[in-house]
């Protein structure tokens, strides 16, 4: 029986092409070799934020609709042109948008959810001897809509493919694999062999940018192991799922985010105000704290907010936002069985710490951004090694 791999190539690997054709020769190599193989493409280089830069000189706030209209354009270009590029070296290659694949979402424009994948015609095209091609990052509602995943979510459509075609699923970037860190903020950072899926979330939800944090959910439930591996170097990458290889230090990686809006709320509005506003506007959070003044906290990426600015000023009154801060974030596992962590990190921040968030699986520090990839250089010495 023939097996069959599905590989997600994000937008640096396809960017120009020149990476588009080495992209197609690795993908030839697999076919060759006697795999079924299925190609998910993210938009080439910078295209999504291009496009998305382009619409905000047309409009504050672009409706989200139209938004995904626009922005499925990138990943289509990409899916075309490695097609186009794969019939140069003499394979046979079609290429699909997410509706054409059989990605069925809900109907949250932006941020949608695959409820269900009906793959008959990539079926149908790997029994015909030919190599797919996948537009990621996008999807069909039940009502006909064109819908995208959110930022990272190619990867989400890769994992949802192999899951519902009994595929091995392999994620290429740049870096073999997943680090303890980033390695050009720390270059002591350590490749790490295998990570379970619930580190791997943790880390994505805190900004790591090798996987999406829904793509590693999706994973997890389906029990699809996710080997992230570097599109230009035949290294050993990272199994994502896998049995761990070596137990290590409490803490696997540490990560930073800048790219955020922390949204406070004063006692006076509560909580509840704050929560039920970012509900309102689709706006999702990524963690829930409260300082030392009593005030509750949202951290919010910016890349989950359209329209910041029309955003900002509709702010509610006792809500407000600290827009110099970001996160710096531990994970690993039993990191609340005692307070070790906790006070290592604000005993190494050299800028004051706003707020504290932890749990068995991370702890996340809000401070200043000036002092982001110093705390994670020290934390990530101290902790990891």
């Amino acid at each position: 029986m023939t097996r069959t791999v599905v590989q997600k190539f994000g937008g640096s690997s396809v960017a120009d092409a020149e990476k588009l054709r080495k992209v197609a020769e690795r993908v030839k190599a697999r076919s060759s070799a006697g795999w079924h193989v299925v190609v998910v493409v993210s938009a080439m280089g910078d295209t999504t934020d291009e496009l998305l830069g382009l619409a905000k000189k047309v409009s504050a706030d672009p409706p989200r609709r139209e938004l995904d209209m626009l922005l499925t354009c990138g990943e289509r270009i990409s899916m075309a042109l490695l097609s186009m590029a794969l019939h140069e070296l003499g394979v046979r290659a079609i290429s699909f948008t997410g509706s054409q694949s059989g990605i069925i979402t809900d109907d949250t424009h932006s941020q949608a959810r695959i409820v269900e994948v009906r793959p008959g015609r990539i079926e149908e095209a790997l029994n015909r001897g030919q190599v797919v091609i996948v537009a990621g990052y996008q999807g069909v509602s039940r009502n006909k809509e064109v819908t995208t995943l959110g930022r990272g979510g190619s990867d989400t459509t890769a994992v949802a493919l192999a899951a519902a075609l009994g595929a091995d699923c392999e994620i290429y970037s740049d870096v073999d694999g997943v680090f303890s860190a980033d390695p050009r903020m720390v270059p002591s950072a350590k490749k790490l062999e295998s990570l379970s899926f619930d580190e791997m979330q943790e880390l994505a939800a805190a900004g790591a940018k090798v996987l999406n944090a829904q793509a590693v959910e999706f994973a997890k439930e389906k029990g699809i192991v996710i080997h992230a591996r570097s599109t230009h170097s035949a290294g050993t990458g990272t199994a994502i799922g896998a049995p761990s290889t070596g137990s290590g230090g409490r803490v696997r990686g540490v990560t930073c985010e800048s790219e955020v809006w922390v949204f406070t709320a004063t006692a006076g509005a509560g909580l509840s105000s704050l929560l039920e506003f970012l509900d309102a506007n689709s706006v999702k959070g990524r963690n829930v704290l409260f300082d030392e003044l009593g005030r509750a906290m949202v951290v919010v990426p910016l890349q989950d907010v359209h329209g910041p600015e029309a955003l900002k000023a509709k702010l509610p009154p006792g809500v407000a936002i600290l827009e110099s801060h970001g996160t710096v974030t531990c994970v690993g596992t039993g990191l609340n069985a005692d307070w070790s962590v906790a006070r290592r990190a604000l005993a190494l921040s050299k800028s004051p710490v706003t707020a504290v968030y932890g749990s068995a699986l991370q702890l996340t520090v809000v401070a200043h951004r000036e002092g982001l990839h110093e705390l994670t250089r020290s934390l990530h010495e101290a902790l990891v090694g």
